[in-house]
């Protein structure tokens, strides 16, 4: 069984939901992702699927990239938020929901990984009863997300093993770990187990999967291929023709 396709609804927020479903389902994608529970019916009505759930925001925007699981500080927020949002997110038939690390602020790994740990081990008993995997998103920190502390693959894999919970994993990103380090095939075959969603999009600029970018997305896809992986692969980028349907034909095409 191979991989499905879905597409990250942000990139395209300049199109209604209606439309935007019935133009992407046409080209073959079967899910808009980075979604919430108020646009979960319109998805529905289409027959399209929600890969993956957007993150809840607390008091503060605590839960967002910046201000999210390595400190402690927030972990009482951080249970409030994603335990109102975990049941919407069963409720609606989505296997997962997105989170963070948030950022360094001078916080050393080890201990923004073990503070992550605390913080999830408070939540995932009561996602894994809903049958939600929580899934935290490897981010470049060079680029887009300054001083993002889940921005490398060995790290991610480390907070993976220190919690050891069938409904955790990681969101590779490959812009972003492009990015970071590189070396994206060899980091799949090596960590594809720890993996639970995929993300791409252009080196640079995040945009089409085109000619005029640095990644092999043929070579990519067949790698994921290689090693069975059989969830999602979420076209993350912005396209650089609106509204974008020619961008996203292409890229479906070529990661088929």
């Amino acid at each position: 069984m191979s991989y499905k396709h879905s597409v990250c609804r942000w990139c395209y927020e300049h199109i209604p939901l209606g439309e935007f479903c019935e133009q992407v389902k046409a080209l073959g994608y079967e899910s808009v992702e980075l979604t919430g529970p108020a646009e979960w019916p319109m998805l529905a009505k289409h027959g399209m699927s929600c890969a993956i759930a957007t993150f809840p925001v607390g008091v503060d925007r605590i839960g967002t990239i910046e201000q999210a699981f390595n400190r402690v500080e927030h972990h009482d927020e951080l249970e409030r938020i994603y335990r109102d949002m975990i049941p919407q997110v069963a409720s609606a038939g989505i296997k997962n929901l997105i989170l963070f690390s948030g950022n360094r602020q001078g916080m050393d790994d080890q201990t923004g990984l073990q503070n992550c740990a605390a913080g999830l081990r408070r939540i995932l008993p009561f996602a894994e009863e809903h049958g939600v995997t929580l899934v935290m998103e490897l981010l470049n920190s060079k680029v887009d997300h300054p001083d993002y502390m889940c921005d490398h693959t060995e790290w991610g894999a480390a907070l993976v093993d220190e919690l050891s919970a069938p409904n955790f994993g990681l969101l590779y990103d490959i812009y972003h770990m492009q990015i970071m380090e590189g070396d994206v095939i060899a980091t799949i075959r090596k960590h594809h187990a720890k993996i639970v969603h995929f993300h791409t999009a252009g080196v640079p600029g995040r945009k089409d999967l085109d000619l005029h970018q640095e990644l092999n997305y043929p070579a990519i896809c067949a790698c994921l291929k290689e090693v069975g992986y059989s969830g999602w692969l979420g076209q993350e980028f912005t396209p650089k023709v609106l509204p974008g349907y020619e961008a996203l034909r292409q890229a479906r095409e070529l990661c088929d």
